[in-house]
């Protein structure tokens, strides 16, 4: 029972007998896929490589396959350069879809701001930009993604500065974002970062929590105010024009019955100086045309007349008494 199996001694195991030359092969391998793993790297097409030799810059890659040193001897940084970026400021963003979700912290020591005329304004935005220049961007500047991120806080709190309470949160929120962009991209371009600023968006301007249930009674009598003046022009509107124009017909009508009354006097004028001529030329004749013309005109409306001869010695001869009555002559 005691004595052992000779299969199971321990003593009898010995290592397998490897020759130098297949520790060779199995050692060379294992550099082979050390050197092909570590060697070989891809680049996508949004992306830029940026290689560093012993942590110092030695060149850029392009997108797809490239080779570089192993061992650590080269490293690679990839940089999405055809990527649009975003950074927001005084919100972020949990989850974005259909229905974004957000963060419940407070992020006033970002947006809230002082404006030009000495009210609070609580601000918040997204500034949307590109890496254009990798170099610039690990290089130039230190932790560029944070110095970009104080260069959007000190412009932004630089324009609300220049501006009104009322320009910031209603009118004039386009210009203000175009003014933020402009100069960010100056200051991007002075510190050398590599950053091209795309869009500035203006997500929400509001006056702070604390004073937004006064500021927007004073926006309800703003708003009241104008309807009121408004209201008031409409009612202007309807009977000013409407007197306006039955002054300008009364003129009108001025106008012409005086063309009228003055195209008739010339008329007249013109007419008489016609017979005025034809009168000088032959006067008893037309004097006595004209004495005729109007007793026929006058004779016509006095009635029966009996006109006699001023030498006539009696009028009995001239009275008709036939039928028993007198016909005068005319």
């Amino acid at each position: 029972m005691n004595q052992q199996n000779p299969q199971f001694d321990l003593n009898n195991i010995k290592p397998p007998d490897i020759s130098g030359k297949t520790l060779k092969i199995v050692v060379g391998g294992i550099l082979i896929l050390v050197f092909i793993f570590s060697g070989f790297f891809t680049i996508s097409p949004e992306e830029m490589g940026v290689v560093l030799r012993f942590g110092k810059y030695s060149r850029s890659a392009s997108p797809g396959l490239n080779f570089k040193l192993p061992f650590g001897i080269e490293t690679v940084i990839k940089v999405p350069v055809e990527r649009q970026l975003k950074q927001e400021f005084g919100f972020r963003t949990l989850r974005a879809g259909v229905r974004t979700q957000y963060s419940s912290s407070s992020y006033k020591d970002e947006s809230l701001m002082l404006t030009g005329d000495l009210n609070a304004a609580q601000v918040e935005w997204i500034v949307q930009y590109r890496i254009t220049d990798p170099y610039k961007f690990l290089f130039k500047v230190r932790n560029a993604e944070q110095t970009f991120r104080d260069i959007n806080e000190a412009v932004m709190r630089e324009v609300v500065g220049d501006r009104t309470v009322n320009e910031v949160i209603t009118v004039g929120r386009q210009e203000l974002a175009d003014a933020v962009s402009v100069k960010l991209q100056k200051l991007c371009d002075q510190y050398e970062t590599g950053i091209k600023v795309e869009q500035v968006v203006l997500q929400d301007v509001n006056p702070p929590d604390e004073v937004k249930a006064s500021f927007n009674e004073v926006n309800e009598a703003e708003q009241e105010k104008e309807k009121l003046i408004n209201q008031a022009l409409s009612e202007y509107n309807k009977v000013i024009p409407k007197a306006k124009g039955e002054a300008q017909r009364k003129i009108e009508e001025a106008h012409g019955y005086a063309l009228e009354r003055v195209n008739e006097a010339k008329g007249e004028a013109d007419r008489f100086r016609a017979r005025y001529n034809e009168y000088k030329k032959a006067r008893e004749v037309t004097r006595q045309r004209l004495y005729l013309e109007t007793m026929s005109k006058v004779l016509n409306k006095i009635g029966r007349k009996l006109i006699t001869d001023d030498k006539a010695s009696g009028i009995l001869p001239l009275f008709n008494y036939e039928n028993g009555g007198i016909n005068n002559a005319k």
